[in-house]
């Protein structure tokens, strides 16, 4: 698993720093737009990548694949509708890593397929600041606590039921870590990411 690439370690600092930053701060934003200051008034209102990294999780991330950033704190008791708001804070940081995604597949596709344009530097940074960000937000989908799925998951379950698979969350986080440790996890990961990375590369197609 322990993969040491420098020139690759570079490259993918951009797609880590945006990736971990919106991905929070779209937590954040959403939160606070449906009545919830505590990110804000913790200093997480913002892009600035010092405020959502994680030391470990960032190390983590360069030499096992496998890292997380600062969760954003919330109080859902602040919402109007508690579930309703758990949810769109939760789906709002996967679909800002599909967001930058794509935004990267557009540029990637405009500069060197149809504008014809040659630099591998800029190549290499927008692909894999691509790749991070579609894993980034396919693996955040995954209905495994602590991870953005499980909310989701939870806020659409019947409140009696909520309860109880908060109950049992401890047990779905060691599974998550045996599926994660034992390079399982892509037979969840991989039919969910083949199928958003299909649908955006289809999109892009057809705009260029």
């Amino acid at each position: 698993m322990f993969n040491f690439d420098f020139m690759g370690i570079l490259y993918s600092l951009p797609g880590i720093f945006i990736g971990f930053s919106f991905h929070e701060f779209a937590h954040a934003i959403v939160a606070y737009k449906l009545g919830d200051n505590t990110a804000k008034y913790q200093g997480r209102l913002t892009l600035d990548p010092t405020s959502h990294i994680d030391p470990m999780g960032f190390i983590m991330l360069i030499l096992f694949r496998f890292g997380w950033a600062k969760p954003v704190p919330v109080n859902p008791l602040n919402f109007k509708d508690r579930k309703t708001g758990m949810i769109l804070v939760s789906l709002a940081g996967p679909m800002m890593n599909f967001t930058i995604a794509f935004i990267s597949l557009l540029f990637y596709g405009l500069l060197f397929y149809k504008f014809k344009y040659t630099n591998p530097i800029v190549e290499n940074i927008l692909y894999i600041t691509y790749i991070i960000n579609l894993n980034l937000g396919v693996f955040n989908l995954i209905p495994f606590p602590p991870l953005d799925g499980s909310k989701i998951l939870a806020g659409l379950l019947p409140v009696k039921y909520e309860y109880s698979f908060y109950k049992y969350e401890h047990y779905s986080q060691i599974l998550l870590l045996i599926l994660i440790f034992t390079n399982t996890i892509h037979i969840v990961l991989d039919p969910l990411f083949s199928v958003v990375n299909i649908s955006l590369q289809n999109i892009v197609n057809l705009i260029i």
